[in-house]
């Protein structure tokens, strides 16, 4: 972060400040008390279930130097109105006045966080860069990322979520992209914004706002990422598989642990790529990341080594593990829908090579009236694909057991809970056996994987 005082922060802010000495510098911004140091500024959040402010001394008290609150406070604070605004103007300021870096702005339905974390280990190797930690995508992620350049960053990676028409407009207007990639359209979101088309339209609103001199990324092979291509000034630049794409993948094929390789092509360049990361859709994320950093000036050959040498970032998206009792577990329940569910059925099924296969399938969520309908298919996928066994975790995933009931005789399972699902696998599982575990972020299935790597252990 770029030090700056908090009588600085309050001028930008338009903040009145309270109990503090405004000479004080802050070097560090915090949104948990728990994590408050020296220097730091702890940004004071009311959300949902907690608010902030009430833990304003709490951070004081482990070292943070003042809080940007939203009410006058017992402790050091800036005043302002909104403090997640705030945070976002901060970061405005900041990226308008004192940082030269090229910044990278990705989007998608799924994908996006293992794009930006290939993109980061790729130009890693080609500057210094920032990136977006996990999942930092909201309205108050994307400022902290900002927030963590400084002068020396060549390159931030700002990952985007979208939750509603204007979401990306308001990221895109803190942030103003150099470059920006919209990774694929599926129907996640599809119960906050109304249909897959309004869902296109919202993340289309990333490369709406570039400049002329900018670079929009563009997925060759999603008929509805290309719909947005006109509602850029920017030159766009396509990746995919398909004839015709600037960055293209030919001749991709999985090896036993559904690890993917292929050629990149880039104009009339060409090296071979294979990829440490399970599953076929990890192309596409890694042509993205290709794309990407070409147009940034960075070599075919640095792009190549880069993407052979990178590792999964970011916990509960596809990862694998080998528990001792010969059981392996696919840990992928960070978040779901239904085009990610059906791209890692497809990995196990790549994985498995005719041992039993087991999806542990929570709740796919923001899918509307069509959760029914695409929890139903999703069972109706996982049967026709040959996997034995399907349980699945509460009621929005039931519809699930009842679509693969209609298609093959699949052993199908429905518990009410992770503590059931837990109690079930640990007398179910045998050596051999490859578990799937997938669910929407708010069901929280991580537990389930915990569990069995515990029991991997035991």
């Amino acid at each position: 972060m770029i030090a700056m005082s908090v009588a600085e922060i309050a001028e930008i802010l338009g903040g009145t400040v309270h109990r503090v000495d405004t000479t004080v510098i802050v070097n560090y911004l915090v949104t948990d008390s728990r994590q408050a140091v020296p220097g730091a500024m702890f940004v004071a959040i009311r959300g949902e279930n907690l608010d902030g402010h009430d833990f304003a001394a709490s951070a004081i008290g482990n070292g943070a130097s003042v809080v940007l609150a939203g009410r006058e406070l017992d402790v050091p604070c800036i005043v302002v109105a909104d403090p997640v605004l705030a945070l976002g103007a901060l970061a405005r300021w900041v990226r308008e006045h004192k940082l030269s870096c090229k910044v990278i702005a990705i989007t998608g339905s799924s994908g996006k966080t293992s794009t930006k974390d290939l993109l980061a280990q790729v130009l890693t190797a080609a500057g210094s860069t920032v990136a977006a930690v996990g999942s930092f995508n909201t309205e108050v992620g994307v400022p902290l990322t900002i927030l963590r350049a400084d002068e020396a960053t060549q390159f931030l990676v700002l990952e985007m979520g979208m939750r509603g028409s204007g979401h990306l407009t308001y990221l895109t207007d803190i942030s103003s992209p150099d470059i920006a990639a919209i990774v694929n359209i599926g129907s996640a979101h599809v119960g906050v914004v109304g249909t897959q088309e309004m869902v296109a339209r919202a993340k289309g609103e990333i490369i709406a706002a570039l400049p002329r001199d900018g670079i929009a990324v563009l997925n060759f092979d999603d008929a509805m990422v290309m719909e947005q291509a006109d509602r850029t000034v920017a030159r766009v630049v396509t990746c995919g598989e398909a004839v015709g794409s600037d960055i293209r993948a030919t001749d991709v094929r999985l090896d036993d642990q559904a690890r993917p390789a292929f050629t990149l092509v880039i104009e009339d360049l060409s090296v071979p790529v294979t990829l440490l990361y399970h599953g076929r859709h990890f192309v596409s994320n890694a042509l993205v990341a290709a794309g990407i950093a070409f147009s940034l000036g960075v070599n075919i050959e640095t792009i190549a080594m880069a993407l052979r040498a990178a590792t999964p970032a970011s916990k509960w998206r596809m990862e694998v593990h080998q528990l001792p009792r010969g059981i392996t577990l696919i840990n992928d329940a960070y978040n779901a829908n239904p085009e990610s569910v059906r791209a890692a059925i497809d990995t196990l099924v790549a994985m498995a090579a005719g041992r039993r296969t087991w999806i542990v399938l929570g709740e796919m969520r923001e899918l509307g009236a069509n959760s029914e309908a695409e929890h139903t298919n999703i069972g109706i996928y996982a049967a026709e694909n040959g996997i034995d066994e399907l349980m699945c975790i509460g009621e929005g995933a039931r519809p699930a057991v009842l679509g693969a009931g209609e298609v093959s005789a699949i052993n199908n399972t429905w518990v009410a809970d992770s503590s059931s699902a837990i109690s079930a696998l640990e007398s179910r599982l045998v050596p051999g056996d490859v578990v799937l575990i997938k669910a929407s972020r708010g069901v929280g299935l991580d537990v389930v994987a915990s569990a069995l790597m515990q029991l991997g252990a035991a």
